[in-house]
């Protein structure tokens, strides 16, 4: 409650009067509740016997209605009245005070305080009740269709709305938190309020503004103002963006697709895009070419594109009100690589030792690279490749492969096919062949040679009849032979490749060599072992009677000069390599026990 003006009131009766003070307004919320003081005070020194207080308030019509009346004994709360339920006087020495309950709209009027002291003096005074209720938040709401700035004059643009709000609140319009005041030809605001059958009041604003390409980005906003007791209130609402339609000025054309370099077989999408609201259709053309290209919207496809589509294309704006010069353009190139050309094309024959330089190039809008290749190798790089002193070993496909380094998708491949022609090579660096081998084996012979046209290969063999070819076969410009000879004695096998152009020889000399039977070996080794056994149990016979040949029992080992009648065997043993010899000379004489000589 806040006090705004006071009043006094004074009535002289002789020299008797009443001194009464109250307040000229109070000011509280909807639905709260309030007191009225009403102060006063009697010259006379004398205390009044009787003290009559009456409470008024103002009815219209420059009436009045009472709703209450009381001394110092009694407190009568008038009937039939809207307070009869809602008010309470309390009365100290300072005076009296109406305290109200549970404030109504219908409350804001007039409140009269009568005092009457009869002899003493009698004044009234009043006091204003003012009811205040904060109004809902404000509702702003944007025009959904846009709004072109080719209009002449000032066009809807919002309405804000507020509701319920005593007493009747105030709107203020903001773009871009700065507040818009009434301008002919460019700012309107047209307000419309409305009281309720309640009391309430609703104020509903409209803006009409003249809108500029620069308020595209514009943010549009209301705030409604109110009172309330000892103060003033804001609250803004959301902010809308209006949709604002302009024509296009500036236009801007580029490619879409496919990222990077374009090459020929490509399928190009050109889009293009301007400034205006909303976004117009677009009509594509080439430069210095009379004929619109057919598109889509803001889209030019182009499929599988050749170097014929290289040029400059252009797109018009449909909203440019005929103005040729909005327009956007960019220069379209498609990359290419033609297919590779080969000197010498096709087939090339040369002979043995000559030179050959063959050439690949292959016609493209971009810096290329060639490379080229023999059995997947490579050889050299450069469009040009040198052959000298051709070989054998140099015939056969050569290809060359032609790319782009900055499109890697573009490469090509051409290749030259060499024919070396010339007499026979035969295969191996040495023209004759030094072998030898055990008698009565079998032994193969290989022969291979080279040649274009493709050689013949004869054999002759000197020293055996018994021999056959068992291998003869060509692959491409080789053949391979194989005979198989018996070794019966020193054997020359001669190998001839020959073609129409030359001939030549590899010689084979082989060297018959003689072993011991693998059976002689074995009775030599089975004789050797009984040999043994029958030295081993003589001499432990021996021992064990100790008799030997001879006086003493014993016979001296001595080595004695064999003769040519003697027997000899000779056994090695890898283990502790020892020669035994076991002698028997026909003519000796023998002890009666058949003595047996042994020679170590």
């Amino acid at each position: 409650m806040l006090v705004l003006w006071f009043q006094s009131a004074r009535q002289k009766k002789d020299e008797n009067y009443v001194e009464l003070t109250m307040h000229d307004s109070t000011e509280v919320y909807l639905g709260d509740s309030t007191q009225i003081p009403c102060q006063y005070s009697f010259t006379d020194p004398n205390k009044p016997s009787f003290v009559m207080t009456q409470w008024f308030v103002d009815a219209g019509s420059n009436s009045r209605m009472r709703i209450f009346y009381g001394d110092d004994k009694y407190h009568i709360v008038d009937n039939n009245t809207d307070y009869s339920s809602r008010i309470e006087v309390v009365s100290d020495q300072q005076g009296t005070r109406l305290i109200i309950q549970d404030i109504r709209l219908s409350d804001e009027r007039d409140f009269f305080c009568q005092v009457n002291g009869l002899a003493s003096g009698s004044a009234e005074g009043k006091t204003r009740l003012r009811v205040f209720a904060p109004p809902e938040a404000p509702v702003i709401e944007g025009v959904l269709t846009g709004i072109s700035v080719k209009s002449e004059i000032p066009s809807k643009v919002a309405t804000c709305e507020v509701r319920n709000g005593v007493p009747k609140p105030n709107i203020t319009w903001y773009r871009n938190s700065m507040p818009l005041m009434p301008a002919p030809g460019h700012v309107n605001v047209l307000t419309l309020v409305t009281r309720e059958s309640r009391g309430f009041y609703s104020v509903q604003s409209t803006l009409e503004y003249k809108m500029l390409k620069e308020d595209k980005d514009a943010r549009f906003s209301c705030e409604v103002s109110f009172f309330v007791p000892g103060a003033i209130r804001t609250v803004e609402s959301n902010s809308i963006n209006i949709t604002v339609h302009y024509p296009t000025t500036m236009v801007e054309l580029w490619k879409e697709s496919p990222r990077g370099l374009v090459k020929e077989g490509d399928t190009v999408e050109l889009r293009c895009q301007g400034d205006g609201n909303p976004p117009p259709p677009f009509i594509f053309n080439r430069e210095q070419l009379h004929v619109d290209l057919e598109s889509s919207g803001d889209v030019l496809v182009l499929s599988s594109v050749s170097r014929k589509d290289s040029g400059i294309y252009q797109c018009h704006p449909l909203d440019a009100d005929g103005n040729t010069e909005v327009k956007g353009e960019m220069q379209l190139t498609v990359h290419y690589l033609d297919p590779a050309v080969v000197i010498p094309k096709d087939s090339e024959v040369m002979y043995k030792g000559e030179e050959l330089t063959a050439t690949c190039n292959a016609l493209s809008s971009l810096k290329t690279s060639t490379v080229w290749y023999k059995d997947g190798q490579q050889l050299a790089k450069g469009n040009t490749l040198h052959l000298k002193d051709v070989t054998y070993e140099e015939a056969g496909e050569y290809i060359c492969e032609v790319t782009v380094p900055s499109l890697p998708a573009l490469h090509t491949s051409g290749s030259a096919h060499i024919i070396v022609q010339g007499a026979p090579q035969l295969v191996g660096v040495e023209q004759e062949v030094q072998l030898e081998e055990a008698a009565g084996r079998m032994l193969n012979l290989s022969c291979e040679s080279r040649g274009r046209p493709l050689p013949s290969i004869s054999w002759s063999i000197m020293g055996s009849q018994k021999w056959q070819e068992v291998v003869n076969e060509a692959n491409g410009d080789v053949i391979h032979s194989v005979v198989s000879v018996s070794v019966t004695s020193d054997i020359n096998a001669l190998c001839n490749a020959s073609n129409d152009i030359g001939t030549e020889v590899k010689v084979f000399r082989i060297k018959a060599s003689k072993t011991e039977g693998s059976g002689v070996i074995i009775v030599v080794i089975i004789l050797c072992l009984l040999l043994l056994a029958v030295l081993g149990s003589v001499l432990y016979f021996l021992h064990k009677k100790g008799k030997m040949c001879g006086r003493s029992g014993k016979q001296d080992i001595t080595k004695e000069k064999t003769t040519k009648d003697d027997i000899v065997v000779e056994m090695k043993t890898t283990k502790n390599e020892e020669t035994v010899l076991l002698k028997a000379t026909n003519g000796d004489k023998k002890c009666p026990n058949e003595q047996v000589t042994v020679a170590v």
